[in-house]
């Protein structure tokens, strides 16, 4: 169907060094909006080259950007994770594995393993992932409209009265399998686990937290294995853009983290429900003008 049609790449012309660094400034910057906010970074980063005629950068070079992203998010939440990591050395020298900071810490662990073990996966598997039909701009708009729809529906019958305490480890293996649907362009990572979250009764902000907390793992290790591709890919531009990329990304991933956490405080998600909608039916009403054209 020409709708699920993987758009062919633009041929890569040789394009000077400040072009590179412009073109990675704009997709860190998509990037560090994205990446946090339930919308997804992924669909973004496909989306926005290929509508202003760059083509598709590609997997590796966006999980490169991404970096920044986690870069941010370790600075931001670097007391959390210091009192993670002491609660599971509690833990491990007292037994004390009921602490929260002990729990928490087994929950993130557990929440990786489901996104690591998709991504291996796919890498061993599904050579062709870039080229696949999931990477569509067809399949990129139903997924965003399919998960919009989930956020409404988590939005309108969560309980919402669980907080950070409440943390199980069976909590990190929910969320967890939530966080590898991400592997799917338009799924968002954020979106797949805070709607997982407030489905399970959590409250928004520490439904939020949370998904930040659990998404450190994955996002770095989805960066590091795709360094060197990237930084060889046509599309990256090489090492000077591609970190112009990734410190425009964790700059605004920090902006980002920021306003979310405040806004869910005394918000819904509904706004978030609404722009996914909006941006799916927008992205079939152009693939629509761009097939009957």
């Amino acid at each position: 169907m020409a709708l699920f049609a993987v758009l062919p790449d633009l041929p890569a012309p040789t394009i000077g060094i400040w072009e590179a660094c412009f073109r990675s400034l704009i997709l860190g910057v998509v990037q560090g909006l994205t990446e946090f906010l339930p919308i997804s970074s992924t669909a973004h980063l496909k989306v926005v080259p290929v509508l202003l005629g760059w083509g598709d950068p590609g997997v590796a070079v966006t999980a490169v950007i991404q970096l920044g992203s986690i870069a941010a998010v370790l600075g931001y939440f670097r007391a959390d994770l210091a009192e993670v990591l002491r609660g599971v050395a509690r833990a491990f020298r007292h037994g004390q594995w009921t602490d929260p900071s002990a729990r928490m810490g087994v929950a993130i662990a557990l929440g990786t393993v489901p996104i690591v073990l998709g991504g291996l996966a796919l890498k061993l598997w599904v050579p062709g992932y870039d080229n696949s039909p999931l990477r569509s701009m067809g399949s990129i708009a139903i997924v965003s409209i399919v998960m919009a729809l989930l956020l409404a529906w988590a939005e309108w019958v969560g309980s919402r009265r669980r907080q950070l305490d409440d943390v199980q480890p069976r909590d990190g293996l929910w969320v967890g399998l939530a966080q590898a649907l991400a592997l799917v362009p338009g799924v968002s990572r954020s979106g797949s686990t805070l709607t997982a979250a407030l489905f399970d009764s959590w409250q928004r902000p520490a439904a939020a937290r949370f998904s930040f907390l659990l998404g450190i793992p994955a996002i770095t290790l989805a960066g590091l294995v795709s360094l060197k591709e990237a930084f060889s890919a046509p599309a990256g531009g090489g090492v000077v853009p591609m970190l112009v990329g990734i410190v425009a990304a964790a700059v605004v991933s920090w902006l980002a983290i920021a306003w979310l956490l405040r806004f869910l405080q005394h918000h819904s998600t509904w706004v978030f429900v609404i722009y996914r909608l909006l941006f799916g039916v927008g992205i079939l009403i152009w693939l629509g003008a761009r097939v009957n054209g």
